[in-house]
This record gives structure tokens, C-alpha cells and sequence, in this order.
């Protein structure tokens, strides 16, 4: 397993010649920008995670009302938002991937400019970003040790990385499968 593990890696990850990597203060301007695109997930996601558990926002009914094909698998969904405290319907950007004709449970944002479903596909959905913010960082450590040319604990780094990347996709899609609901 050993010798195959190695062979492998030396096939996939070609020695670095001359003018061939970013040098030290580029790599580590790319291992900082790549951690940062794992922490950007997690704060992208933070306001619809909010109002889908129920922290901020205004309880009611959304019903969509029109979905039009924006081309390339992009909608843009309108709606309409019902508070349940009573009140005029208040007229919103429902998730692209909503339906012409859903009614579901919600919260306003509170900017009154969209809802968000809550509830159980709710929580899901909002956790999409935050599962792939799981994954983007997987193999950053083997890439640490790669450019910094330890050997020791790759084989770890890439066993730790393929586990998080496999929970990862797995959030990803229970996510996009509850979205879709």
C-alpha cells in the first residue's frame, strides 16, 4: 500500500523545477486566500442560517408567485410574504429554488426584501454553505506539508482531507435535496 501510495502521489504532484512554483511569499499568499475561501463560506452563510432557524426575522407564509427562467439553470422567484401577527402581504425575492405556487413556512429578512423557508428543509438548505466551507479546507493541510516539503503526516493529511471532503458532499447534498422540497 505503501509503495502504491507514493507512486501515486509522485504521478499526480510532478517535482517543482525552476520557475515552476509561486516561491515562498506567493504560496503563502495562496494558502491564505484558500483559507479564506473556507471561512468566506461560513460567513456568507450566517444571515440565512439565522432566519431559517428563527434567530432574526418575521414569522409567516410564503407563496411564490412567479419563477422566471433567468437561462443557464438561474431563476429569479418572486413572492409574496404574509406575517402571521396580520398585516399587508408584503411583496418578496423567494430562493431561486422555489416553484410557481409553493406555500411555505418562513421569515422575513429583516431588510423586508426576502423570506426564507424555516423549518427542517429550512435548517438543511441553510447549512449547504457551511458543509461546503467543510470541504474547501480538506486538503489544505496536505498542501502545507507538500510546499513546506515535510513527508511526514501526508499520508494522515490526505486520509483526514478525503473524510472531510466525503462529509462535505454529503452535507452539500442533503442541502440541495432540502432545498429543493
Amino acid at each position: 500500500m505503501s509503495d502504491a501510495f507514493d507512486t501515486l502521489t509522485d504521478v499526480l504532484l510532478p517535482a517543482p523545477g525552476p520557475g515552476r512554483t509561486p516561491g515562498r511569499i506567493g504560496m503563502s499568499i495562496l494558502m491564505i486566500l484558500w483559507a479564506g475561501l473556507a471561512v468566506s463560506c461560513f460567513v456568507s452563510a450566517v444571515p440565512g442560517w439565522r432566519l431559517a432557524t428563527g434567530a432574526v426575522g418575521t414569522p409567516g407564509t410564503l407563496t411564490v408567485l412567479s419563477c422566471e427562467d433567468l437561462g443557464e439553470g438561474r431563476y429569479d422567484c418572486k413572492g409574496r410574504f404574509t406575517p402571521d401577527g396580520g398585516g399587508a402581504a408584503i411583496a418578496v425575492d423567494a430562493s431561486p429554488d422555489s416553484r410557481a405556487g409553493d406555500v411555505t413556512r418562513a421569515r422575513l429578512a429583516p431588510e423586508g426584501d426576502r423570506a426564507v423557508p424555516t423549518g427542517t428543509a429550512g435548517v438543511l438548505a441553510a447549512l449547504t454553505m457551511p458543509f461546503l466551507g467543510v470541504g474547501v479546507p480538506a486538503f489544505l493541510p496536505y498542501a502545507l506539508l507538500h510546499v513546506l516539503g515535510v513527508r511526514r503526516g501526508r499520508r494522515g493529511a490526505v486520509v483526514a482531507g478525503s473524510v472531510l471532503t466525503c462529509v462535505s458532499l454529503a452535507g452539500v447534498l442533503v442541502g440541495l435535496v432540502a432545498a429543493s422540497l
